[in-house]
């Protein structure tokens, strides 16, 4: 039997069957968990398995086909390398909050460079812009229009508000999407926004550091009723790339790379070489400099892994 992971606790999994769409409780034998692997999950939301039933209906999950794309971030579990977030998506969405909590430049810049090297559509929401102030909502605009100019789709939205969900369920409608960002971004209560009978359990922020309490605390998968299906993921602080070469990550940069074609050695990093267009592009930006800054982070990172 064929089916998708749409829960994934760590241990126990739910699996939709895909032909009777029923959902089964599963495991996976030993064996699949013996295979040496540098993830802290083998399995995933959004993977495509093959399972055999039980006398009891619980399933065992034998096989995981290929993934055609995938989240994945350096764990935080120090025995293993790598944590996958998600599986087979359609659109990323990353909930980005200007405050309560706030998210840096550099965790959205490190978001959308894991969707550039996987191939996945990402799509910026702007969150909680009710609580904004008019000075707030000028520095949102701004960044807005920067990563607009690049390329990338964004949207202004509020759960509580209403604002634009029409329009965002025209984007997500009929796709398998992630949502993802900080705890406490609104993640959870967007999804109970979109489709009330779904009653996802929400939290609130902590008053002390002004970030979200976890409330979603492992991967699911929901369906919407007009058409589709989202992955809801556990608020996360920080996210570290992985399995990435120094030299790849300008290709994850889409205005660095489109500059790029102008520097005068074609193996240019963008650091201090001669005759480089990128830096000049940066100097009269042209490029803008939190995301020239933030490349260099990752590039720095990278080196720090490879040398590792």
């Amino acid at each position: 039997m064929q089916g998708i992971v749409i829960k994934s606790t760590g241990s126990w999994y739910q699996v939709l069957e895909e032909s009777e769409k029923k959902i089964y409780e599963a495991r996976i034998r030993g064996k699949f968990k013996l295979i040496k692997t540098r993830l802290t999950n083998p399995l995933a939301v959004g993977d495509s398995v093959e399972f055999t039933l039980e006398q009891d209906d619980i399933a065992w999950i034998t096989k995981i086909f290929p993934r055609k794309n995938y989240i994945i971030r350096k764990s935080v579990n120090l025995s293993k390398e790598a944590h996958i977030i998600a599986s087979n998506m359609d659109l990323a969405c990353i909930i980005f909050t200007l405050k309560h909590p706030e998210t840096s430049l550099g965790f959205l810049d490190r978001f959308l460079a894991c969707c550039e090297s996987y191939d996945i559509k990402p799509l910026i929401l702007f969150n909680k812009v009710d609580v904004l102030s008019d000075e707030e909502l000028e520095i949102l605009n701004e960044m807005q229009a920067i990563y607009n100019e690049i390329g990338y789709d964004s949207l202004e939205i509020s759960s509580y508000a209403h604002l634009n969900l029409e329009v965002l369920k025209d984007f997500i409608k009929d796709k398998t999407s992630l949502f993802f960002g900080h705890s406490g971004s609104g993640k959870s209560t967007l999804v109970n926004a979109l489709q009330p009978d779904l009653n996802i359990k929400t939290g609130e922020i902590s008053d002390v550091h002004l970030k979200g309490k976890h409330t979603t605390t492992f991967a699911q998968m929901h369906f919407w009723n007009f058409g589709g299906s989202v992955i809801d993921t556990p608020g996360v602080r920080e996210f570290a790339l992985i399995d990435v070469e120094k030299e790849e990550i300008q290709h994850y940069f889409p205005e660095i790379f489109r500059m790029s074609q102008n520097c005068k050695f074609h193996n240019c990093l963008h650091i201090n070489e001669p005759k480089c267009a990128v830096l000049e592009a940066v100097e009269n930006g042209v490029i803008e400099g939190s995301r020239y800054i933030n490349y260099l982070k990752l590039m720095e990172e990278a080196e720090e892994q490879q040398m590792k």
